[in-house]
């Protein structure tokens, strides 16, 4: 996840000598009055990569901790964007994430036993502070934080089954953190908007086996999901 972050700095600043070429010229302002509005709506799609983050109660090792395969998912959802002022704005963006994740745990021998695919369906619900720059011909830059929740309808949390059975189980219900930066490019007809955002939950997410010594969360302490999203919105 940190490498991804990485990389895709590196791509923005990389991009820095042809956004000076925007900053430095007058270019005919696209959409100049809309930044003026109290209300705007959008859409976005793009794509996330979900992990998990794993604490123990009991240090027993590196070869005992669970390892997580983790897969790029889906995001579609629904942009709604208040004006405070010139250079802050407050977003809600519901939406729905798909995603899964292969837990695979150590010490089985049988795929049927050590391996457990947790297929996520989120409707994400954050709100958020995006705090800009000032408009640059037909860029702004921004940053944006806040809070978040979501419903995962795939949980299994109520489901009297577990891992015995081979159901692995989360809470319904998760908080998070966001943390992000994008840029605004304002075009003939629409605005379009690339941001990245990097996601934290607060709580633990892990529903427990029935049985305290169970070999798949008996040692678990704490389970919470992060990740990063990468979507385009459209406004």
């Amino acid at each position: 996840m940190k490498k991804l972050f990485f990389i895709l700095a590196v791509l923005l600043f990389a991009n820095s000598a042809s956004a000076q070429w925007f900053f430095n010229n007058e270019r005919i302002a696209n959409l100049e009055n809309f930044d003026k509005k109290r209300l705007s709506w959008g859409y976005f799609l793009g794509f996330n990569n979900y992990d998990f983050k794993f604490d123990y109660k009991d240090d027993l090792g590196k070869n005992t901790d669970i390892q997580v395969d983790r897969s790029s998912g889906f995001n579609v959802g629904l942009v709604g964007d208040v004006r405070i002022n010139e250079y802050l704005n407050l977003r809600l963006e519901p939406g729905l994430y798909f995603m899964q994740r292969n837990l695979i745990f150590p010490g089985f021998e049988e795929k049927k036993d050590f391996l457990r695919e947790v297929k996520s369906t989120y409707v994400h619900v954050p709100l958020l502070l995006k705090v800009s720059t000032k408009r640059l011909n037909n860029i702004k830059p921004f940053i944006v934080g806040g809070l978040s929740t979501s419903l995962n309808l795939s949980s299994n949390e109520k489901n009297p089954e577990d891992n015995e059975q081979g159901r692995f189980r989360m809470t319904k219900n998760t908080n998070y953190y966001e943390l992000g930066f994008g840029i605004d490019f304002y075009l003939y007809y629409f605005k379009f908007t690339p941001s990245i955002r990097g996601i934290f939950a607060l709580n633990n997410e892990l529903v427990p086996d029935d049985d305290p010594n169970s070999p798949y969360t008996g040692n678990i302490e704490k389970m919470s999901s992060r990740g990063i999203f990468v979507n385009f919105t459209f406004q």
